[in-house]
C-alpha cells in the first residue's frame, strides 16, 4: 500500500554497490562470468547506477583482481558503471577500458586511513588530488567516498567538524558527488541530520551528497529516511545486503537494496526498480555464494513464493 509522506524527494537514484563493495568482502573469489551476470541482472531489474569493480592492486583486494576481464563484459549495458580507482595507476587502467565514471575512497579518521590506505588522512587526499583532477579533465564523473563519518572502531565517535573538513576537501578538488559512509553502522537519525546540516552550513550543497549506511545496529533505513527528509536523493545500497568492510571487522552488511526499495515504493518515491526482478537476482546470487540472503525483503518475498 502506497502512502506518501510530505517533504521527501519524488525520485531517488539508487547507487548499487553489490557487485563491488558487496563481492570484495567475500572470502572466496566469485568467477568473472558470475559477476558479469550479476551486473546484467541488476541492470535488467532497473538499476541505472551499478558500481562494477575496483582497479586496486590485486594484492589488496584479490576478489576484484579480474577488473580488466570483467569491465568489457558489462560496459555496453547502457547504465552508469562507476569503478573505484585508488591512485593514478588505477585511473590509467580504468581509462584504458573506457570507464566514464570513477570513485576515490577517503577516510574521515586517521586510524582507518592508516588501515585502509597506509597513509594519514591528508596524505591520502594528496594522493587522490591528481587522480580527481585528471579524471575531471578527461570529462569523467568523479565520486568521493568518505568512510567512518559517524564512528570509528579505533577512535570511537567522530567529530562532525572533522567529517566536514575532509568532505569539503574532496568537493574542492573536483568530486561532483560525495558519499557519506557509516562504515560500522553506528549512526542514528539525529546524527545524520546534524552532519548534513553542518555540511550545508560549510557550503556543501545537498544535491552533491549521497549516503551509504551499514545495518550493524538495524539503523540503516531510519538513517536513510532522515537523509531523505533533508533532501538527499542518492542512496547507496547493496543487492541482497551483500558486503561489509575488509578493513573494519565490526562492519556488517550494507543496506539491502530490496529493503530500501520496499520502503521507497511504500512512500510513493520513484526508483525505476522492479522489486520482483531485483529480489530474484539477489536470490540467484545467494545461491552462487552458497548461503541465504540477509535481506529481510528477499527472505519475505521468497518465502511467499
Amino acid at each position: 500500500m502506497v502512502v506518501p509522506d510530505s517533504g521527501l524527494p519524488a525520485r531517488v537514484r539508487i547507487h548499487e554497490v553489490g557487485a563491488r563493495d558487496g563481492l570484495q568482502n567475500e572470502k572466496s573469489v566469485v568467477p568473472t562470468e558470475v559477476k558479469a551476470e550479476f551486473v546484467r541482472r541488476l541492470a535488467d531489474a532497473g538499476l541505472t547506477t551499478i558500481e562494477a569493480t575496483s582497479f586496486v592492486h590485486p594484492k589488496w583486494v584479490p576478489q576484484l583482481a579480474d577488473a580488466e576481464q570483467l569491465f568489457p563484459l558489462v560496459r555496453d549495458l547502457g547504465v552508469r558503471l562507476p569503478v573505484l580507482v585508488p591512485n593514478e595507476r588505477g585511473l590509467d587502467r580504468a581509462l584504458a577500458l573506457g570507464a566514464r565514471e570513477v570513485a576515490v575512497f577517503a577516510s574521515a579518521t586517521e586510524s582507518f586511513a592508516k588501515a585502509n590506505l597506509n597513509r594519514t588522512v591528508d596524505e591520502a587526499l594528496a594522493m587522490f588530488e591528481p587522480v580527481v583532477i585528471r579524471a575531471v579533465e578527461q570529462g569523467l564523473r568523479v565520486r568521493g567516498y568518505l568512510s567512518m563519518c559517524f564512528g570509528d572502531p579505533w577512535e570511537g565517535a567522530v567529530p562532525i567538524e572533522q567529517v566536514v573538513r575532509v568532505t569539503k576537501h574532496l568537493a574542492d578538488m573536483g568530486c561532483d558527488e560525495l558519499s557519506l559512509g557509516d562504515t560500522i553502522g553506528v549512526a542514528t537519525p539525529g546524527h545524520v541530520s546534524a552532519l548534513l546540516t553542518a555540511l550545508n552550513e560549510a557550503g556543501v550543497p545537498t544535491r552533491t551528497i549521497a549516503v551509504h549506511f551499514h545495518d550493524t545496529y538495524g539503523q540503516a533505513l531510519s538513517n536513510t529516511l532522515a537523509a531523505l527528509r533533508h533532501g538527499v536523493s542518492v542512496v547507496d545500497a547493496s543487492a541482497g545486503g551483500l558486503g561489509g568492510c575488509p578493513y573494519a571487522r565490526s562492519a556488517t552488511g550494507n543496506l539491502a537494496t530490496e529493503d530500501l526499495v520496499w520502503m521507497l515504493h511504500g512512500l510513493g518515491i520513484e526508483t525505476g526498480v522492479d522489486l520482483g526482478r531485483l529480489t530474484a537476482t539477489s536470490a540467484w546470487m545467494a545461491e552462487q555464494l552458497g548461503r541465504p540472503s540477509p535481506s529481510r525483503t528477499v527472505r519475505a518475498l521468497s518465502h511467499k513464493e
